[in-house]
Protein backbone atom coordinates (compact mmCIF):
# COMPACT_ATOMS: atom_id res chain seq x y z
CA UNK A 1 0.00 0.00 0.00
CA UNK A 2 1.36 3.40 -1.11
CA UNK A 3 2.54 5.53 2.04
CA UNK A 4 0.66 9.30 1.87
CA UNK A 5 0.76 12.11 3.99
CA UNK A 6 -1.68 13.69 5.79
CA UNK A 7 -2.68 15.31 2.72
CA UNK A 8 -3.39 11.77 1.05
CA UNK A 9 -0.61 12.89 -2.07
CA UNK A 10 1.62 10.12 -2.66
CA UNK A 11 3.97 11.87 -4.96
CA UNK A 12 4.85 14.46 -1.98
CA UNK A 13 6.14 12.13 0.01
CA UNK A 14 8.01 10.36 -2.91
CA UNK A 15 9.24 14.01 -3.29
CA UNK A 16 10.04 14.33 0.26
CA UNK A 17 11.90 11.03 0.15
CA UNK A 18 13.80 11.07 -2.96
CA UNK A 19 14.79 14.45 -2.54
CA UNK A 20 16.24 13.53 1.46
CA UNK A 21 18.13 10.76 0.00
CA UNK A 22 19.81 12.66 -2.11
CA UNK A 23 21.15 15.48 0.51
CA UNK A 24 22.16 12.63 2.26
CA UNK A 25 24.20 10.67 0.18
CA UNK A 26 26.28 14.47 -1.00
CA UNK A 27 27.06 15.24 2.37
CA UNK A 28 28.16 11.36 3.31
CA UNK A 29 30.19 12.04 0.13
CA UNK A 30 31.93 15.42 1.75
CA UNK A 31 31.71 14.44 4.91
CA UNK A 32 33.95 11.47 4.20
CA UNK A 33 36.20 13.87 2.08
CA UNK A 34 36.78 16.48 5.06
CA UNK A 35 37.51 13.50 7.29
CA UNK A 36 40.61 12.17 4.90
CA UNK A 37 41.65 15.52 4.81
CA UNK A 38 41.25 15.99 8.50
CA UNK A 39 43.50 12.50 9.45
CA UNK A 40 46.21 13.47 7.31
CA UNK A 41 46.37 17.53 8.47
CA UNK A 42 46.57 15.89 11.77
CA UNK A 43 49.36 13.60 11.10
CA UNK A 44 51.47 15.68 9.55
CA UNK A 45 50.97 18.15 12.37
CA UNK A 46 52.05 15.24 14.50
CA UNK A 47 54.96 14.42 12.28
CA UNK A 48 56.30 17.62 12.48
CA UNK A 49 56.20 18.23 16.26
CA UNK A 50 57.44 14.98 16.78
CA UNK A 51 59.96 13.37 14.22
CA UNK A 52 63.63 14.09 14.51
CA UNK A 53 64.75 11.43 12.69
CA UNK A 54 67.09 8.27 14.17
CA UNK A 55 70.71 7.78 14.48
CA UNK A 56 69.51 3.69 14.93
CA UNK A 57 68.08 4.13 11.36
CA UNK A 58 71.69 4.69 9.75
CA UNK A 59 73.08 1.47 10.91
CA UNK A 60 74.22 -0.84 8.39
CA UNK A 61 74.54 2.15 5.42
CA UNK A 62 76.67 2.11 3.41
CA UNK A 63 76.98 5.75 4.20
CA UNK A 64 79.79 7.25 7.50
CA UNK A 65 77.17 10.07 9.14
CA UNK A 66 78.84 13.12 10.76
CA UNK A 67 78.97 13.95 14.74
CA UNK A 68 74.74 14.82 15.21
CA UNK A 69 73.20 13.73 11.75
CA UNK A 70 70.32 11.44 12.04
CA UNK A 71 68.84 9.76 9.24
CA UNK A 72 64.94 10.99 8.06
CA UNK A 73 64.14 8.58 5.06
CA UNK A 74 65.67 5.81 3.21
CA UNK A 75 64.71 4.78 -0.20
CA UNK A 76 66.66 1.62 -2.32
CA UNK A 77 64.83 2.44 -5.40
CA UNK A 78 65.96 5.61 -6.43
CA UNK A 79 66.86 7.02 -9.72
CA UNK A 80 69.21 9.88 -10.50
CA UNK A 81 67.65 12.23 -13.19
CA UNK A 82 69.79 15.30 -14.34
CA UNK A 83 68.74 18.21 -16.39
CA UNK A 84 70.24 18.29 -20.29
CA UNK A 85 69.12 22.53 -20.02
CA UNK A 86 70.29 24.30 -17.53
CA UNK A 87 67.33 26.28 -15.79
CA UNK A 88 66.92 28.79 -12.41
CA UNK A 89 65.05 26.71 -10.07
CA UNK A 90 62.99 28.66 -7.38
CA UNK A 91 64.22 29.03 -3.86
CA UNK A 92 63.74 26.46 -1.11
CA UNK A 93 60.36 27.05 0.76
CA UNK A 94 58.75 25.47 3.90
CA UNK A 95 55.72 25.10 2.13
CA UNK A 96 53.54 21.94 3.28
CA UNK A 97 50.86 20.37 0.59
CA UNK A 98 48.18 18.40 2.62
CA UNK A 99 46.85 17.40 -0.76
CA UNK A 100 49.31 16.21 -3.10
CA UNK A 101 48.82 15.97 -6.90
CA UNK A 102 48.01 12.72 -8.40
CA UNK A 103 51.16 11.89 -9.84
CA UNK A 104 52.43 9.83 -13.43
CA UNK A 105 55.18 7.25 -13.66
CA UNK A 106 56.59 9.46 -16.56
CA UNK A 107 59.91 11.22 -16.87
CA UNK A 108 59.78 15.05 -18.17
CA UNK A 109 60.93 15.79 -21.21
CA UNK A 110 64.89 17.33 -20.88
CA UNK A 111 65.66 15.11 -17.78
CA UNK A 112 67.46 12.24 -18.07
CA UNK A 113 68.07 9.12 -16.02
CA UNK A 114 71.83 9.08 -15.18
CA UNK A 115 72.00 6.60 -12.32
CA UNK A 116 70.23 4.69 -9.57
CA UNK A 117 71.04 3.24 -6.54
CA UNK A 118 70.25 4.03 -2.64
CA UNK A 119 68.71 7.56 -1.40
CA UNK A 120 69.62 8.47 2.35
CA UNK A 121 67.82 11.98 3.49
CA UNK A 122 69.18 13.13 6.77
CA UNK A 123 68.97 16.40 8.82
CA UNK A 124 72.20 18.15 6.84
CA UNK A 125 72.43 16.49 3.44
CA UNK A 126 70.66 13.83 0.88
CA UNK A 127 72.79 11.49 -0.71
CA UNK A 128 71.74 8.70 -3.30
CA UNK A 129 74.60 5.59 -3.47
CA UNK A 130 74.36 4.63 -6.87
CA UNK A 131 76.01 2.45 -9.26
CA UNK A 132 78.44 5.01 -10.56
CA UNK A 133 79.05 7.03 -7.81
CA UNK A 134 77.89 8.87 -4.58
CA UNK A 135 75.60 11.87 -5.03
CA UNK A 136 75.33 14.61 -2.12
CA UNK A 137 72.67 17.57 -1.66
CA UNK A 138 73.75 19.96 1.41
CA UNK A 139 71.38 21.66 2.40
CA UNK A 140 73.48 24.59 3.52
CA UNK A 141 74.57 24.90 -0.13
CA UNK A 142 71.36 24.74 -2.29
CA UNK A 143 70.18 27.29 -3.59
CA UNK A 144 66.83 25.81 -5.64
CA UNK A 145 64.00 23.19 -5.42
CA UNK A 146 61.60 22.17 -7.20
CA UNK A 147 58.84 19.76 -7.44
CA UNK A 148 57.41 18.63 -10.18
CA UNK A 149 53.66 18.77 -10.05
CA UNK A 150 52.98 16.42 -12.52
CA UNK A 151 55.76 13.51 -12.25
CA UNK A 152 57.48 12.22 -9.43
CA UNK A 153 60.86 14.29 -9.95
CA UNK A 154 62.51 16.46 -7.26
CA UNK A 155 65.19 19.34 -8.90
CA UNK A 156 68.06 20.72 -6.94
CA UNK A 157 70.59 22.90 -7.46
CA UNK A 158 73.46 23.37 -5.28
CA UNK A 159 76.38 25.86 -5.36
CA UNK A 160 79.21 23.41 -6.24
CA UNK A 161 77.72 21.57 -8.98
CA UNK A 162 77.08 23.65 -12.45
CA UNK A 163 74.16 20.69 -14.38
CA UNK A 164 70.55 20.88 -12.10
CA UNK A 165 69.93 16.94 -10.22
CA UNK A 166 67.70 15.53 -8.46
CA UNK A 167 65.70 11.91 -8.14
CA UNK A 168 63.10 9.96 -10.23
CA UNK A 169 60.78 8.05 -7.31
CA UNK A 170 57.98 5.73 -7.26
CA UNK A 171 54.96 7.86 -7.02
CA UNK A 172 53.96 5.79 -3.83
CA UNK A 173 56.92 7.44 -2.19
CA UNK A 174 56.90 11.22 -2.89
CA UNK A 175 54.84 12.72 -0.32
CA UNK A 176 56.64 11.48 2.41
CA UNK A 177 59.60 12.12 0.60
CA UNK A 178 58.92 15.77 0.23
CA UNK A 179 57.24 16.29 3.13
CA UNK A 180 60.69 15.10 5.08
CA UNK A 181 62.44 16.81 3.10
CA UNK A 182 60.64 20.09 4.02
CA UNK A 183 61.51 19.06 7.35
CA UNK A 184 65.10 18.14 7.21
CA UNK A 185 65.43 21.47 5.36
CA UNK A 186 63.59 23.36 8.34
CA UNK A 187 65.83 22.05 11.04
CA UNK A 188 68.88 22.85 9.08
CA UNK A 189 67.87 26.18 8.77
CA UNK A 190 66.25 26.34 12.54
CA UNK A 191 62.73 27.29 11.25
CA UNK A 192 60.64 23.80 12.47
CA UNK A 193 58.34 25.63 14.18
CA UNK A 194 57.21 27.71 11.17
CA UNK A 195 56.20 24.02 9.46
CA UNK A 196 54.33 23.65 13.01
CA UNK A 197 52.71 26.79 12.38
CA UNK A 198 51.47 26.39 8.86
CA UNK A 199 49.98 22.88 9.90
CA UNK A 200 48.10 24.54 12.81
CA UNK A 201 47.00 27.16 10.55
CA UNK A 202 45.47 24.44 8.24
CA UNK A 203 43.56 22.58 10.60
CA UNK A 204 41.81 25.32 11.87
CA UNK A 205 40.63 26.50 8.50
CA UNK A 206 39.92 22.98 7.92
CA UNK A 207 37.66 22.98 10.77
CA UNK A 208 35.67 25.83 10.12
CA UNK A 209 35.27 24.33 6.51
CA UNK A 210 33.11 21.20 7.95
CA UNK A 211 29.99 19.93 6.62
CA UNK A 212 27.06 20.33 8.32
CA UNK A 213 24.42 17.44 8.08
CA UNK A 214 21.04 18.78 5.79
CA UNK A 215 17.65 19.58 7.46
CA UNK A 216 15.07 16.31 6.74
CA UNK A 217 12.25 17.70 4.05
CA UNK A 218 9.27 16.62 4.83
CA UNK A 219 6.22 15.96 2.24
CA UNK A 220 4.85 19.07 3.14
CA UNK A 221 7.40 20.94 1.59
CA UNK A 222 6.89 19.80 -1.58
CA UNK A 223 6.48 22.36 -4.91
CA UNK A 224 3.76 21.43 -7.54
CA UNK A 225 7.20 21.04 -10.31
CA UNK A 226 7.71 18.01 -8.37
CA UNK A 227 4.89 16.79 -10.57
CA UNK A 228 6.99 17.51 -13.36
CA UNK A 229 9.96 15.26 -14.83
CA UNK A 230 13.07 17.58 -14.01
CA UNK A 231 11.04 19.92 -11.52
CA UNK A 232 11.71 23.23 -11.62
CA UNK A 233 13.93 23.62 -14.54
CA UNK A 234 11.50 22.10 -16.63
CA UNK A 235 9.01 24.29 -15.80
CA UNK A 236 11.81 27.63 -16.21
CA UNK A 237 12.45 26.24 -19.46
CA UNK A 238 8.84 26.01 -20.13
CA UNK A 239 7.95 29.46 -19.50
CA UNK A 240 11.48 30.49 -21.77
CA UNK A 241 10.04 28.97 -24.47
CA UNK A 242 6.62 30.12 -24.06
CA UNK A 243 8.79 33.59 -24.24
CA UNK A 244 10.95 33.16 -27.16
CA UNK A 245 8.88 31.40 -29.42
CA UNK A 246 5.94 33.99 -30.31
CA UNK A 247 8.96 36.95 -29.97
CA UNK A 248 10.14 34.43 -32.72
CA UNK A 249 6.94 34.46 -34.68
CA UNK A 250 6.23 38.30 -34.40
CA UNK A 251 9.43 39.10 -35.78
CA UNK A 252 9.47 36.27 -39.07
CA UNK A 253 7.87 36.91 -42.57
CA UNK A 254 4.22 35.16 -42.88
CA UNK A 255 4.85 32.03 -44.88
CA UNK A 256 4.01 32.56 -49.16
CA UNK A 257 2.13 30.33 -50.57
CA UNK A 258 3.73 28.77 -54.08
CA UNK A 259 2.19 30.92 -57.19
CA UNK A 260 0.87 33.27 -54.96
CA UNK A 261 2.89 36.34 -56.54
CA UNK A 262 2.15 34.94 -59.59
CA UNK A 263 -1.64 35.32 -59.19
CA UNK A 264 -1.20 38.82 -58.10
CA UNK A 265 0.69 39.47 -61.52
CA UNK A 266 -1.77 38.34 -63.29
CA UNK A 267 -5.25 39.96 -61.85
CA UNK A 268 -6.42 42.68 -64.06
CA UNK A 269 -6.69 46.25 -63.12
CA UNK A 270 -10.16 47.50 -62.37
CA UNK A 271 -11.92 48.72 -65.15
CA UNK A 272 -14.21 50.93 -65.09
CA UNK A 273 -17.59 50.07 -65.36
CA UNK A 274 -19.75 50.82 -69.39
CA UNK A 275 -22.51 52.57 -66.80
CA UNK A 276 -20.02 54.72 -65.79
CA UNK A 277 -17.98 55.25 -69.06
CA UNK A 278 -21.36 56.30 -70.54
CA UNK A 279 -22.47 58.56 -67.83
CA UNK A 280 -21.61 61.82 -69.76
CA UNK A 281 -20.02 64.62 -67.14
CA UNK A 282 -22.77 67.11 -66.09
CA UNK A 283 -22.59 70.20 -68.47
CA UNK A 284 -21.38 73.79 -67.08
CA UNK A 285 -23.34 75.53 -65.80
CA UNK A 286 -23.32 79.28 -67.37
CA UNK A 287 -23.60 82.38 -65.39
CA UNK A 288 -26.84 84.36 -65.25
CA UNK A 289 -25.23 87.73 -66.13
CA UNK A 290 -22.33 87.73 -68.76
CA UNK A 291 -20.14 90.39 -68.95
CA UNK A 292 -18.16 91.06 -71.48
CA UNK A 293 -15.14 93.44 -71.36
CA UNK A 294 -14.75 96.38 -73.07
CA UNK A 295 -12.17 96.71 -75.73
CA UNK A 296 -9.24 99.18 -75.02
CA UNK A 297 -6.69 100.23 -77.64
CA UNK A 298 -4.61 97.69 -78.85
CA UNK A 299 -1.14 98.32 -79.48
CA UNK A 300 0.30 96.04 -81.87
CA UNK A 301 4.09 95.41 -80.67
CA UNK A 302 6.09 95.13 -84.30
CA UNK A 303 7.97 91.24 -85.14
CA UNK A 304 11.34 91.09 -83.94
CA UNK A 305 13.33 91.53 -87.62
CA UNK A 306 14.82 87.89 -88.39
CA UNK A 307 18.22 87.59 -87.74
CA UNK A 308 20.72 87.70 -90.56
CA UNK A 309 22.15 84.33 -91.62
CA UNK A 310 24.94 83.74 -90.60
CA UNK A 311 27.49 81.59 -93.35
CA UNK A 312 29.50 80.09 -91.25
CA UNK A 313 27.05 77.70 -89.21
CA UNK A 314 24.59 75.65 -91.29
CA UNK A 315 21.73 74.75 -89.92
CA UNK A 316 20.84 71.18 -88.18
CA UNK A 317 20.11 68.74 -90.99
CA UNK A 318 16.67 67.08 -91.01
CA UNK A 319 17.60 63.86 -92.37
CA UNK A 320 18.20 60.55 -90.13
CA UNK A 321 21.63 60.06 -89.34
CA UNK A 322 21.96 56.36 -88.60
CA UNK A 323 23.46 56.63 -84.99
CA UNK A 324 25.73 59.15 -85.74
CA UNK A 325 26.10 62.08 -83.30
CA UNK A 326 23.71 64.92 -83.73
CA UNK A 327 25.43 67.91 -85.69
CA UNK A 328 25.03 70.63 -87.76
CA UNK A 329 26.71 69.62 -90.99
CA UNK A 330 24.46 66.55 -92.01
CA UNK A 331 27.58 63.82 -91.18
CA UNK A 332 25.88 60.42 -90.62
CA UNK A 333 26.54 56.85 -91.09
CA UNK A 334 23.77 56.15 -93.70
CA UNK A 335 25.87 56.28 -96.89
CA UNK A 336 26.69 58.93 -99.52
CA UNK A 337 30.22 60.99 -99.85
CA UNK A 338 33.20 60.52 -97.98
CA UNK A 339 33.83 63.52 -96.04
CA UNK A 340 37.81 64.28 -96.91
CA UNK A 341 37.67 67.87 -96.01
CA UNK A 342 35.56 68.45 -92.68
CA UNK A 343 34.07 71.62 -91.83
CA UNK A 344 36.40 73.91 -89.50
CA UNK A 345 33.97 73.53 -86.35
CA UNK A 346 33.35 69.85 -86.45
CA UNK A 347 35.84 69.18 -83.03
CA UNK A 348 33.13 71.40 -81.57
CA UNK A 349 30.57 68.72 -81.99
CA UNK A 350 32.66 65.67 -82.43
CA UNK A 351 35.84 64.55 -80.01
CA UNK A 352 38.69 64.73 -82.24
CA UNK A 353 41.61 62.39 -81.78
CA UNK A 354 45.16 64.25 -81.17
CA UNK A 355 46.69 65.73 -84.24
CA UNK A 356 42.84 65.60 -86.12
CA UNK A 357 44.01 68.03 -88.97
CA UNK A 358 47.30 65.68 -89.64
CA UNK A 359 45.39 63.40 -90.50
CA UNK A 360 45.66 62.41 -94.45
CA UNK A 361 42.02 60.41 -95.17
CA UNK A 362 38.53 60.51 -95.06
CA UNK A 363 36.70 60.94 -91.65
CA UNK A 364 35.94 58.01 -89.53
CA UNK A 365 34.95 57.09 -86.48
CA UNK A 366 37.15 54.72 -84.10
CA UNK A 367 36.42 52.04 -81.84
CA UNK A 368 37.00 54.37 -78.37
CA UNK A 369 34.31 57.07 -79.93
CA UNK A 370 36.69 59.49 -81.27
CA UNK A 371 36.59 60.91 -84.81
CA UNK A 372 39.60 60.86 -87.05
CA UNK A 373 41.04 61.74 -90.51
CA UNK A 374 42.97 58.70 -91.25
CA UNK A 375 40.05 56.52 -93.07
CA UNK A 376 41.25 54.42 -95.62
CA UNK A 377 44.81 54.19 -94.13
CA UNK A 378 46.48 51.04 -92.45
CA UNK A 379 46.90 52.79 -88.94
CA UNK A 380 43.50 54.31 -88.92
CA UNK A 381 42.79 54.87 -85.21
CA UNK A 382 45.50 53.07 -84.30
CA UNK A 383 46.02 54.80 -81.42
CA UNK A 384 42.44 54.47 -80.61
CA UNK A 385 41.43 50.74 -80.38
CA UNK A 386 41.15 51.02 -84.29
CA UNK A 387 38.66 51.72 -86.76
CA UNK A 388 34.91 51.55 -86.10
CA UNK A 389 32.93 53.42 -89.47
CA UNK A 390 33.29 55.96 -91.67
CA UNK A 391 31.09 58.73 -91.80
CA UNK A 392 29.26 60.25 -94.87
CA UNK A 393 27.23 63.41 -96.26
Amino acid sequence: MAMTDSTGSTWRYRWAHRHNDRRQRAFRAADEAWRRRDEELRRLRTLAGSFHGSTEAGAGLPIELAPGEVVFWTLPAAQLVEVRHTAVLPAPELTVDPEPPVLRPRRPEGVKVVDAGLAVLTNRRLVLLGGRGRRDWTYGRMTGLSHDPAAPVTLIQVLDRRRTSGLLLPTGAVADFRFKLTLAFADAIEQRAAVVAQLDELIAEHEAEQPERPAVLTPAQARLSGLLPGGRRTVAVALALALIVPAMLFESDPPVRPGSDRAAAATPEATATPEAAATPAPPPIAPAVQVKPRPGPQHTKPAPAAPPARGTTPRPAAERRCGAPANPYGYDFCGGSRIRKPAPGICDWFECVPGFWSGRGWLVQCRDGTVSLTGGRRDACAGNEGFRRTFWT
